[in-house]
């Protein structure tokens, strides 16, 4: 009889657990102490107006690790301070690292890593570093000294990227490798972090990591799963979608989602508490070839216009959307197959992530049990709070679901839904006959994730949890096919309320 009595009380815990959904998940979660690491474009103190951001913007209780981003490595293997005047306070400096690192007086508990490297530094001089015995060691004592100068708690290694971009690609691999397996045996000697920013794709981090040896020697690795697709492409793609879509025919183009870069990163040894994933506080944008042909995968001309504050053709901080929101009529819609949001207006089109997308990878990243969240960056938020949706709003949900809170609902926009490729493999129809909710509540059992509207066959729901959900209306000329999960032509779906 005990037995019993226990087994069934593990059945009911299980169904709790899953009536529970999202909440429940982030409690079990926060105990394990995820982490939340925010890397910071210091050179956005030079913007203008409202895009113009100084250490004095950063909230230092959002982040549990602040990356200071970014310094570079001099010829001889040691750290390359890159803007003296930003960085530094001598000769009438800013003094930026010392009011950055200061922050920790404000948060006891924050981390602040100096971030060596980025894109614009390359491969080259790290190549150079990690093949030489002698340099390694003079790098990596280097950076000791470096950190105890600043007071920074360890060093964020971007070499972007190992055996690519000017590197070597013979042997870069197992030089990185060893590279951080010796960093990783002197930092501890002084009680210093090592992580470090990762490709994502496997195609790249094939070529450049070798998985299960560096994976042992960082504290934990963020994972660059954006810039998926960008103005290098001939055609229009979402920045950051969680998983593949119908435009993604090829090999090479299926991996360029979230899902597949976490799942293959998994598949070559890293343990998930060691992944943090990263979440793009901002978007890639693109100028379409025809403007009446706008769904993903159309074709594209260039980069998109440049933003009011990066100033950088094809990219659009979340804040500069926003902003553009206030004065400008988008249409934004919404991929249920990626399960991210894309915007177009006239011949301009922006894959980006809002309230809803990030929402979706932090349960996703919960789900996995990975380490936690990372976001680039800071300052592309609404920072100053200037769209209605308060200071921080990507930044405050993330670290709210991280640490165990309930999705929020204030600010969600309404979407276009993108239809799928049609239906072929059933050509006489679905059934797809769901019961309606309980009272019209479409989450009221307890289910999470989508659920068609009873009342009308164009419209589907998106639960998150039993009381948080999101209403979604397909395209003209589809219907929610319950069988897919996606907005179907009318002809391959029959209508639950016919």
């Amino acid at each position: 009889m005990a037995q019993r009595d226990t087994v069934l009380s593990f059945v009911l815990l299980a169904l709790l657990l899953v009536a529970a959904g999202f909440a429940e998940e982030q409690a079990t979660e926060r105990a394990e102490g995820k982490k939340v690491v925010c890397y910071v474009g210091t050179w956005a103190v030079y913007r203008p107006g409202n895009g113009r951001f100084d250490i004095e913007h950063i909230d230092p209780h959002l982040c549990t690790h602040l990356m200071y981003g970014f310094f570079g490595i001099n010829e001889d293997a040691t750290v390359r301070i890159i803007d003296p005047y930003l960085d530094l306070e001598e000769n009438w400096g800013r003094g930026h690292i010392k009011r950055f690192v200061g922050l920790k007086n404000v948060s006891p508990t924050l981390k602040t890593m100096a971030a060596i490297g980025g894109w614009n530094e390359g491969s080259r001089k790290f190549s150079a570093m990690a093949a030489n015995a002698t340099l390694r060691t003079r790098f990596i004592y280097d950076c000791v000294t470096f950190c105890q100068r600043h007071g920074f708690d360890g060093i964020d290694l971007d070499w972007e990227y190992p055996a690519q971009r000017d590197g070597n690609p013979a042997n870069d691999r197992d030089n990185h490798a060893a590279l951080v397996e010796e960093m990783r045996a002197v930092f501890d000697q002084y009680g210093l972090l090592l992580t470090a920013a990762v490709a994502s794709v496997e195609y790249s981090a094939g070529v450049s990591y070798d998985i299960p040896r560096i994976s042992k020697s960082f504290h934990f690795l963020n994972v660059m799963v954006y810039d998926m697709h960008g103005a290098w492409d001939s055609y229009c793609g979402i920045n950051a979608p969680l998983y593949r879509g119908p435009a993604d025919t090829t090999a090479k183009q299926q991996q360029l989602n979230v899902n597949a870069s976490i799942q293959y990163w998994l598949s070559q040894g890293a343990p998930a508490e060691k992944l943090v994933l990263g979440i793009p506080l901002y978007g890639r944008s693109f100028t379409l070839a025809n403007a009446a042909n706008s769904e993903i995968g159309a074709t594209t001309v260039g980069p998109g216009t440049a933003g009011q504050y990066t100033r950088e053709p094809g990219v659009m901080g979340y804040n500069e959307f926003c902003e553009k929101l206030q004065t400008e009529s988008w249409e934004r819609r919404w991929s249920s197959e990626q399960q991210a949001p894309y915007a177009v207006r006239n011949n301009q089109w922006l894959g980006y992530d809002d309230l809803l997308s990030v929402q979706l990878k932090v349960k996703y990243l919960l789900d996995l049990g990975l380490g936690g969240a990372m976001v680039w960056s800071l300052e592309t938020d609404d920072f100053r709070g200037v769209c209605g949706g308060g200071k921080y709003p990507l930044m405050n949900e993330i670290r709210s679901l991280v640490n165990g809170g309930t999705p929020s609902t204030t600010t969600q926009p309404s979407y276009t839904t993108t239809a799928s490729a049609p239906n072929t493999s059933n050509p006489g129809g679905n059934p797809g006959t769901t019961k309606p909710p309980a009272n019209d509540h479409p989450c009221s059992d307890g289910h999470v994730g989508f659920a068609p509207n009873p009342q009308h066959c164009n419209r589907y729901y998106m639960c998150l949890t039993e009381d948080t959900y999101f209403e979604f209306t397909c395209p003209a000329g589809t219907l929610f096919d319950p069988n897919l999960n996606v907005c179907n032509w009318a002809d391959q779906v029959k209508c639950a309320n016919e």
